[in-house]
């Protein structure tokens, strides 16, 4: 019976790791899906496949060509890479210092970055918007970039500060032996050993900034910096709704979160299964 039950147990998990997938997948699969179907197949049978009758590209063709979504896509681009670089760069020296160093004050910073993952950045939407307009920082894709680097960098200095604990002592002290400076053992030693950990930070810290329309529609709604979720809505009216453009905006959006997944899916699945999230 004992037996039975070890057998059964992967097959179980894998049973129910395959339906979470299946469950997970599914509203993405649905709207690449759709994305590709005239407007009466969308509405007539939505989970069925695109056929020789229901397939249609005019979704596509509307937003290439009514919409500015080559800007939408490179404003989202800016915002997100250089958001993503100064989180990793700023979390990471954070964390190196919060965890190697011993000073005063140390407890106090951790706390601020406890409370500053609890809190949600959008409950300070009028002071930032207030902030943003004293230095003229409005319809400018700089202003979302502070606050996306504010919003990622508590869950970022947790994260890898976690990461630089479990690095020998022995390592650094034997770098410092010979006379390797702080500055070098920080970018030459620590950073390299601790890549699961930041591919888990930048898949983590970039899905909520690609994904948000909030701060965008509040900050930066002007045409010329719109991103791609703000740029969606668009085709989104009071009474009428293009779905067609809407699913191909939502499909072509989709793309750069998936490649970022395939690129570090290996460095964030030894991330997390080497204790980077807990």
């Amino acid at each position: 019976m004992k037996k039975i039950q070890q057998a059964l147990q992967p097959f179980t998990v894998h049973v129910i790791l395959l339906s979470y997938t299946v469950i997970a997948l599914f509203p993405v699969l649905l709207v690449i899906m759709n994305s590709f179907k005239s407007k009466r197949g969308i509405f007539k049978d939505p989970l069925a496949l695109p056929t020789a009758k229901t397939f249609s590209l005019v979704g596509y063709q509307k937003v290439l060509e009514e919409s500015a979504v080559v800007t939408f896509f490179a404003n989202s681009m800016i915002v997100t890479v250089c958001a993503l670089a100064l989180i990793l760069l700023f979390g990471a020296m954070a964390a190196w210092a919060l965890s190697e160093y011993r000073f005063r004050g140390a407890r106090l910073l951790y706390f601020l970055m406890g409370f500053g993952i609890m809190v949600p950045i959008r409950l300070g939407t009028v002071s930032i918007l207030n902030t943003m307009v004293a230095l003229d920082l409005t319809n400018t894709l700089t202003a979302l970039v502070l606050v996306y680097v504010a919003q990622g960098l508590p869950l970022a200095v947790f994260i890898l500060a976690e990461f630089m604990n479990q690095i020998p002592k022995d390592l650094k002290e034997a770098a410092r032996c010979d006379s390797v400076s702080e500055f070098k053992i920080f970018f030459q030693i620590i950073l390299p050993l601790i890549r699961p950990a930041i591919a888990t930070v930048a898949v983590f810290s970039m899905i909520p900034i690609w994904n948000d329309l909030w701060f965008p529609l509040i900050l930066s709604p002007g045409e010329s910096t719109q991103t791609i979720t703000l740029g969606v809505q668009q085709f989104i009216g009071q009474y009428t709704t293009n779905w067609n453009a809407v699913l191909s905006s939502l499909s072509l959006a989709v793309l750069p979160v998936v490649g970022l997944y395939l690129i570090f899916s290996k460095q964030l699945i030894r991330g997390i299964t080497s204790g980077a999230v807990k």
